[in-house]
């Protein structure tokens, strides 16, 4: 058993590398998982260019979407959890304390006393190992895990992160139902998994925006269910949604883009009258103008979305593991951990050559 355990490290914007830290030393309330895939997220990219790059952030091992396989794990936190070594479990992002008021709650997200993150903590505190982009990474006793099938693919299988936002999003926060037109701001692994999840809730139109680069993408929406698809550089995205809804617009609107400012105001023309708009797309700490009257004159519910909560994860597992869904055409480029950042560029479209719709890593054994 190797003592040394590898995993990349980002110490500011641009900056990783692979690094090696000792093998943590479980106790009976902890584990240690042997990551067999790590989903690349489109804040992965963010973070990685700077665009969310804190002043004063420490070094951390990134990968917020780690799956993998019990490895050791210690009497107790077994019990708790009910995995056992060889089991394949989705770890969430969110590490709550479990006792505080919000988290009794079924709030935990918001937890005060969180006691740190995947992906997100940093490398000085032990045992280091906190992120998703690495051979092995640590469970605190208080770490959410949800079991999954292992028969699997590893790649198709780490989608649970993705497709529960956009089942979030679409269902939780958008509230999309029978009859209702959805549109869906962002062609994206997340905006994918909401035409889906739109789809299942029996939204009678669903209509999804792109770019011309994201012609595949928009493809692959028709394929999961849009009725329409818009390219955003070749025809105006609310005179088309009006054009489609007779004039009277979305009944929901998802708006997934990072960075861009556009389509906010695009959701707020779009948008019905009573009706929803979640805002999921993170711009990287940029304020955006926004005209309010049109939000309080149209009687308009707006819901920022943030992250991912068991419910969601629990019906992106269902959904995987039910085969409903071809979702191996969503899959399109794996790497191994060295090739990091490759694989971040490649989803951030800074690769000649290719498009990407769900990219993995997956650490050589």
């Amino acid at each position: 058993m190797s003592e040394m355990v590898r995993a990349m490290v980002q110490s500011g914007p641009r900056q990783m590398e692979l690094r090696e830290f000792p093998r943590p030393v479980i106790g009976d309330d902890d584990a240690l998982v042997r990551v067999e895939a790590c989903g690349i997220c489109g804040s992965d990219v963010e973070q990685y260019k700077g665009h969310l790059w804190r002043d004063g952030a420490k070094p951390s091992i990134p990968g917020h979407e780690p799956l993998g396989v019990i490895d050791e794990i210690g009497e107790r936190a077994s019990a708790r959890w009910g995995v056992a070594p060889g089991d394949r479990v989705a770890i969430e992002i969110i590490i709550p304390c479990h006792t505080c008021d919000l988290c009794l709650t079924g709030r935990y997200q918001a937890c005060r006393n969180r006691r740190g993150g995947h992906g997100v903590t940093p490398i000085e505190r032990e045992p280091s190992l906190w992120g998703g982009l690495a051979d092995y990474i640590y469970l605190h006793p208080d770490s959410i895990v949800h079991k999954m099938r292992r028969d699997i693919p590893a790649e198709i299988a780490v989608m649970f992160n993705p497709l529960g936002a956009g089942f979030r999003w679409a269902l939780d926060y958008g509230r999309a139902g029978i009859g209702d037109t959805v549109l869906v701001l962002g062609a994206g692994q997340r905006g994918l998994a909401a035409v889906m999840a739109a789809k299942m809730a029996g939204a009678s139109t669903v209509i999804v925006t792109g770019l011309t680069k994201d012609a595949k993408k928009l493809a692959l929406a028709k394929e999961f269910g849009a009725d329409h698809t818009i390219d955003v550089e070749r025809e105006d995205t609310v005179e088309k949604v009006m054009d489609l809804t007779g004039g009277v617009g979305a009944d929901v609107v998802l708006e997934l883009t990072p960075i861009a400012s556009a389509p906010v105001r695009d959701a707020i023309e779009a948008v019905r009258h009573g009706g929803r708009i979640v805002l999921a797309g993170l711009k990287g700490g940029k304020p955006i103008e926004i005209n309010t009257d049109r939000l309080i004159n149209k009687a308009v519910t707006l819901t920022g979305a943030y992250g991912v909560d068991a419910t969601a994860y629990l019906q992106a597992i269902e959904a995987i593991e039910s085969g409903r869904f071809p979702l191996e055409k969503m899959h399109t480029h794996t790497f191994e951990l060295a090739d990091t950042v490759e694989a971040i560029e490649t989803l951030a479209g800074d690769v000649e050559g290719e498009e990407a719709v769900h990219v993995a890593i997956c650490p050589a054994p």
